[in-house]
């Protein structure tokens, strides 16, 4: 008989207008090839707590900005993209996992909900605070690359092995006010937060950029690879 696969719930973008919901299919890879059986997960769900009965970990995905007034922001002309049923669906989801011991991975919009979901803010529209020194994505619809340090005593850096990585970054807003019971433990170049890891939940990692669109690099992989096992680990 063939051991049971963690299942892995992977948020997707709301419909906005389309009959469609999405998600980037190297999400999918990412969770296939670290061993688990992902499963996708729409907004609008009403009852959230039910799919964590189910699931044995979570990714919560990349894509369009938060509604600024769920963390008291302003809003800016780059916001795009605001789903405010996914908003509500995946904030409720990310307070609701971190009470359990399942184990979550927040990739880009994901920190952000994380971020939010559990009282901090986010910068709007980071050349306006940050520079360009370092692009964070080269326009809307297309990805940039940059190093990132990572803190030594960190989970991430245990887990992927280095201390500074070579990242896929597709983002324009990113943490300004870290929430309690958070730790930074990665930064660009210029000062912006990158990775944030809960300093109670069993296995809570947040990344700014993009891990599984970079499916030829071992260290971004094996992100993946410790989801999966913390899940299977949580199923004995």
């Amino acid at each position: 008989m063939k051991s049971k696969l963690p299942l892995i719930g992977i948020t997707t973008a709301g419909q906005l207008g389309t009959s469609l919901f999405c998600v980037r299919g190297e999400y999918v890879d990412a969770v296939r090839l670290a061993g688990g059986l992902p499963i996708l997960l729409p907004p609008g769900e009403p009852d959230p707590g039910a799919i964590l009965e189910r699931v044995d970990g979570l990714i919560l995905s990349g894509g369009g900005d938060i509604e600024p007034t769920l963390y008291n922001g302003s809003s800016h002309p780059t916001v795009y993209n605001v789903d405010q049923q996914r908003d509500r669906f995946e904030l409720a989801l990310a307070k609701l996992v971190l009470a359990t011991d399942i184990p979550v991975l927040g990739i880009c919009r994901g920190l952000e909900v994380l971020v939010v979901a559990t009282g901090g803010n986010l910068v709007p529209h980071l050349p306006d605070e940050f520079g360009e020194a370092i692009a964070h994505r080269s326009h809307q619809s297309r990805h940039s690359e940059h190093t990132v340090k990572i803190c030594p005593q960190s989970r991430l850096a245990s887990t992927i092995g280095i201390t500074e990585a070579h990242i896929v970054s597709w983002h324009h807003q990113a943490v300004r006010t870290v929430p309690a019971g958070w730790r930074v433990t990665a930064k660009a170049g210029d000062g912006v937060i990158e990775a944030l890891e809960h300093e109670t939940h069993p296995w809570a990692i947040a990344l700014q950029w993009h891990p599984e669109m970079a499916p030829h690099d071992p260290h971004q992989q094996r992100i993946f690879q410790s989801l999966v096992e913390a899940a299977r680990d949580r199923m004995i």
